[in-house]
This record gives C-alpha cells, structure tokens and sequence, in this order.
C-alpha cells in the first residue's frame, strides 16, 4: 500500500512538472514572438541603375559661384572639358555653363541644342521638349535615349533615359544633363536634383 502510494505522489510530481516545463516554454515561446515582431524590415535592394531612396544630397557651387545645385553625395567628380559631371554606376550629372545671349526656348532647343546632342552622343532617339517649372527657375526640359559611352573594363554601352535641362539668366546658360539606365526608378531622385538649382 505505502509503495502504491508512493508511486501515485511520484507521478504527480512528475506530471506537475512537465506542466510547470510547458508553461514556462509557451511564456519564452510567446516572449520570443513578441520581441521578433519589433525586428528591423530587410534594408532596400534596388534594382541596377536605381538611385536609393535614402540618398543624401549635398549643395555644390562652381568656383566662382553664379548657381548651386544639389548632387548626390559621394558621387565621383571630374571634369570633362568646360563641364563638371558627377557619376555613379549607370547615373550622371553633366553641369554645362556657357555664355547665352536669348533665353532657349522649345523651338530653339529642337532645332539646335538636339541636333548638336545626337552629333556627339550615339544612337540618339529624341523624345518631348517642353518649357517645365522648378522651385528655383524655369527651364526648357528636352528627353531622350541615347547609348552611353562604352565602359572602360568591359566596353559595352548601357542604353539610356537622358533629361536636359537648360536654365538661363542675364546672358548665362547652365545645363544639367541627367542620364540613367533605361527603366531605372529616378524620377525622384531626378527632381531634387533639378528643383534645387538656384542663380546666386
């Protein structure tokens, strides 16, 4: 009777433990699932030729100032005659200041700004020009695609969206051209550079 006995109380013990295992696992299980719900989405991946949503801009002004205009951070520079430009991967920034006696104008950009841009680029298919609004002054907007120049580790070329933007005043032209992977995403990217032109 008294080992009966004592067999019965083991058991208990036995069965109130596992109990007290299986709670004490579903508390931690359900600790851990509530702290998994706070992690961190996956970083971005962007797609070849996508400028990342959270690039920063900086203000950059020619040495002798006369405009600012905001670049993507990190860009490399360099000169390429009388123009700056700034690049990275399949995206540039070509900044052109010149002398200009009249304004541009839609018309004058068809009939002599493009024509000189499909003499010096490759394979230039013209799109819409159009007079556009930015915060900081009004500009001619000429689109199209044309092959870039061929990279200089493997020589192919990348096909790509162009936007021109021609700004003028009191006899100065300045023209950014912004150039990036056909069917990248940067027409954000695109607009903050070109709305944040201002004429010092």
């Amino acid at each position: 009777m008294r080992r009966t006995l004592s067999a019965v109380v083991t058991g208990l013990v036995v069965v109130t433990g596992a109990a007290a295992c299986s709670s004490s696992s579903g508390s931690s299980g359900s600790s851990h699932s509530s702290s998994s719900s706070t992690v961190a989405p996956p970083k971005e991946v962007n797609p070849a030729g996508d400028i990342p949503d959270d690039q920063v801009y900086v203000a950059w002004s020619p040495s002798g100032g006369g405009y600012t205009v905001k670049v993507p951070e990190g860009w490399a520079r360099q000169q390429a005659g009388g123009a700056t430009v700034f690049s990275d991967k399949f995206n540039s920034i070509r900044i052109d200041r010149s002398p200009a006696n009249k304004a541009p104008t839609v018309q004058s950009v068809r009939s002599a700004d493009l024509p000189a841009v499909q003499r010096s680029a490759k394979n230039v298919t013209v799109g819409k020009v159009s007079t556009v609004k930015r915060s900081g002054a009004t500009a001619v907007l000429a689109t199209y695609q044309a092959d870039s120049a061929p990279d200089q580790v493997t020589g192919k070329s990348v096909r790509q969206d162009v936007e021109r933007y021609a700004f003028w005043k009191n006899g100065t032209q300045v023209v950014l051209t912004l150039s990036g992977a056909v069917g990248a995403d940067n027409v954000d990217p695109w607009h903050i550079v070109t709305d944040s032109f201002r004429w010092a």
